[in-house]
């Protein structure tokens, strides 16, 4: 990939996932609407940090002057991470997603990994062939009843001082920090932290107070954290990428009066699902 494929490769994606969302709709679900230009205003500026910090994980799949296919992973120490991979539905089937795939495997060169997938059948095989456990991932979808919201305190709002010990904490978790990702996600979230030294947590909450990114050192400040995102949030919330590690936040939805929903796979590879901790989809 290169930075003059950034607009082709997000329309390409656009259509991609439009069109799965529409393919996986529970009856219950919104009707999927496409991608508004201001989320893909965000997804390129998320895949242009992407290319600055790791060129080599970034392909895509080219037909003439048309991006047909993209996957986009990341190293940080010894952590590989996929953020998006997607290939047009009448492309499918001719080999290029497993071209892409081997592309961004080989630049993982053996690390452990972690992403969310999709339950696309085709995807999912080849994601356990290559060697990842796939964990179902459940969502917490719903008005927050705002009765139940409890009284959090012990949290602040974060900064650039708190990515030292963040870095630390994410190595905890799953192997390795965050890095330049702190950065990025600091300028476009709002960063709650719990700094205290015996209970170290953060979350990066979205402009509607969803949680995107949520790490703690137990149960309890996750929770915390939790409850502080749905407390900020606005109309109907969401809670995703829960594990059955992470059960805790089921618990907090259940008694902010959400719904659980299924929600793909959290794919691991050499690591266990991170507790307590709320992968983002596209940072893990």
């Amino acid at each position: 990939m290169q930075f003059g494929d950034l607009p082709a490769a997000e329309r390409t994606s656009g259509v991609v996932f439009f069109d799965g969302d529409r393919r996986d709709r529970r009856v219950s679900d919104p009707e999927p609407e496409p991608r508004s230009d201001e989320a893909a205003k965000r997804w390129i500026d998320r895949t242009r940090h992407f290319l600055e910090v790791d060129p080599g994980g970034c392909w895509v799949a080219v037909d003439g002057e048309q991006v047909v296919g993209l996957a986009i992973s990341q190293i940080r120490g010894p952590l590989w991470y996929l953020a998006t991979f997607a290939v047009l539905t009448n492309q499918q089937g001719q080999g290029i997603g497993k071209r892409l795939l081997d592309a961004v495997l080989a630049h993982a060169d053996g690390r452990q990994g972690m992403f969310s997938s999709s339950v696309h059948p085709a995807a999912t095989r080849r994601y356990r062939l290559a060697g990842f456990s796939l964990h179902p991932q459940m969502q917490m979808v719903g008005t927050v009843d705002r009765s139940t919201l409890p009284a959090v305190t012990e949290l602040s709002e974060g900064t650039t001082d708190d990515f030292d010990w963040m870095n630390q904490l994410d190595q905890q978790l799953r192997g390795a920090g965050h890095g330049a990702d702190h950065r990025h996600l600091l300028n476009t979230h709002r960063l709650v932290v719990s700094g205290a030294a015996n209970a170290r947590g953060y979350a990066y909450l979205d402009d509607r107070g969803r949680p995107r990114l949520l790490a703690a050192a137990d149960r309890r400040t996750a929770e915390n954290l939790l409850w502080e995102a749905l407390a900020s949030s606005q109309a109907d919330t969401l809670v995703n990428c829960i594990t059955t590690p992470n059960e805790w936040a089921v618990d907090v939805g259940l008694a902010a009066g959400l719904h659980i929903g299924q929600d793909g796979y959290l794919a691991v590879r050499g690591m266990p699902p991170p507790a307590p901790y709320l992968a983002s989809g596209q940072y893990l």
